[in-house]
């Protein structure tokens, strides 16, 4: 897949699945813009992609620090982005949290400050983008769901975030396909980032347990199906939602997972 000449805006990529992401679009051509909270965390993962690349190919990778949540900050950053490169051609609205808690037990701040960032900062993203994907001829939108947008026990806030992005990403899929610019979503299952190896091993295990492939998926599994889609290989899909995520969400998997989590919550 050839990127040369595209200009991708990845949000909350200064670690993870975001700079996986970051790094394959730059490696295929394109010019890449890191977002994340904090320069210092931005600055240092532009140097690590950039490493070993010549200077004038360094010079297609920068970053910019923002909040997705706030207003203000998504536009300063787009504003940004159209300084320094003048179009934009993708973007990934990858920026997610996660502050997971019973619902009997969960309180406004952890439900606001979720669907804030997820859900409200897609939304941010997509709007200050627009203008300048409307004049690419291969303007994409690729949003980060999960396959807790389908019900998970202890998530109330993130799954009603996701899913709010699924509904977001097809209505928005409708409303731009005639102006040839795709929007799709891809919905990770288990992954093997900082976040999930943080989780009891107990824990993890349980998941793995559960996933018909009988591992973890990697940043890079992620990262290829969305760059698959901000390619021009997938011109013709758009409105669509990718599992990336082992069989972990098909509906047999799914029923005995969630049946397990119940036992477990009950038991708290």
């Amino acid at each position: 897949m050839d990127f040369t000449d595209r200009v991708a805006v990845v949000t909350g990529s200064a670690r993870g699945i975001g700079k996986a992401i970051a790094r394959k679009l730059f490696e295929a051509g394109a010019s890449v813009v890191i977002a994340d909270l904090k320069q210092v965390d931005i600055d240092a993962t532009c140097h690590d992609i950039a490493e070993g690349a010549t200077p004038e190919a360094a010079e297609r990778i920068c970053g910019f620090a923002c909040d997705v949540s706030q207003p203000d900050s998504v536009d300063t950053l787009f504003r940004s982005v159209k300084a320094r490169f003048g179009r934009l051609d993708i973007l990934v609205n990858n920026a997610g949290i996660t502050r997971d808690n019973l619902f009997m037990r969960m309180t406004f701040e952890q439900w606001k400050l979720v669907m804030d960032v997820n859900l409200n900062g897609t939304f941010l993203c997509c709007r200050h983008a627009m203008n300048m994907l409307r004049k690419s001829k291969h303007g994409r939108i690729v949003n980060l769901s999960s396959i807790s947008a389908g019900g998970n026990i202890g998530q109330a806030n993130y799954a009603a975030s996701k899913a709010g992005v699924v509904g977001l990403t097809k209505t928005l899929a409708l409303e731009l396909a005639r102006r040839q610019i795709t929007v799709n979503a891809v919905a990770p299952g288990f992954i093997d980032t900082e976040m999930t190896r943080a989780v009891p091993e107990k824990d993890r295990q349980h998941w793995i347990d559960h996933i018909p492939a009988l591992r973890a998926g990697t940043v890079d599994d992620v990262a290829d199906a969305v760059v698959f889609l901000a390619s021009d290989d997938a011109s013709f899909i758009t409105g669509e939602v990718l599992g990336v995520d082992g069989g972990l969400n098909t509906p047999e998997t799914v029923v005995a997972r969630i049946g397990e989590k119940d036992q477990q919550a009950t038991k708290n």
